[in-house]
């Protein structure tokens, strides 16, 4: 028996617009993943919408990047939308 792919499991909720990482499954193939995905993380109807990634296809930044990665954008304050003047249609934001 040959092993089996570990997935990444996000679901998202009735009453949310993200997905949200909520576990790992193991299938033969990605059909096999959305039923036991579907088996284990949506068995009160929680769900709208599943989502299973091969775990090994995932690539994530270090915490040790954290400063190199995520400075450089504080630096950039025409990136905040406080320097933009909005129209008076638009009202309060």
């Amino acid at each position: 028996m040959s092993e089996w792919t570990l997935f990444e499991v996000f679901v998202r909720s009735k009453h949310g617009l993200n997905h949200k990482h909520v576990g790992s499954v193991h299938a033969a193939d990605t059909a096999m993943a959305i039923e036991n995905a579907r088996e284990l993380y949506t068995r009160r109807s929680e769900g709208v919408s599943l989502w299973v990634v091969p775990s090994a296809l995932i690539t994530a930044s270090s915490p040790d990047e954290k400063d190199p990665l995520f400075d450089p954008s504080d630096d950039k304050v025409y990136r905040h939308a406080s320097f933009y003047d909005l129209p008076a249609e638009v009202g309060h934001m």
